[in-house]
């Protein structure tokens, strides 16, 4: 095989299809395109939320390697209004907001199913 045969097959990988369905999706709805940072952070809240644990704001603006703790504020703020999380306060201490992904974070989510298992297969 010569070099061009080479690159296309690694084009042409089920990831790669991936991506450009995805990237596909996202300049037809720009204006819901999360950023890297915050589909990490959603990434962290749908995580928890399928394993039954709770997560708080405290818990992303924590992680470090993502972001400073006011970046990482600021897109858990841009997450909330873009409808993909909620915000609850704690009954006990006000001072604790716990995030639970809504409808929106969910099928976004099965919509990246679709997507993968539409790469996978083609």
């Amino acid at each position: 095989m010569n070099g061009i045969t080479k690159m296309t097959k690694k084009h042409n990988s089920a990831y790669i299809r991936f991506l450009n369905l995805i990237n596909a999706i996202d300049e037809q709805g720009a204006d819901k395109r999360l950023d890297a940072i915050e589909e990490q952070l959603l990434e962290q809240v749908m995580r928890s939320s399928s394993q039954g644990r709770e997560i708080l704001v405290g818990d992303l603006i924590s992680l470090g390697q993502i972001g400073s703790q006011a970046t990482l504020h600021g897109r858990v703020k841009n997450l909330i209004t873009a409808g993909y999380i909620n915000s609850i306060s704690d009954a006990s201490d006000g001072r604790r907001k716990k995030l639970l992904p809504t409808k929106l974070a969910q099928q976004h989510y099965e919509n990246l199913s679709m997507l993968l298992i539409k790469a996978a297969t083609a």
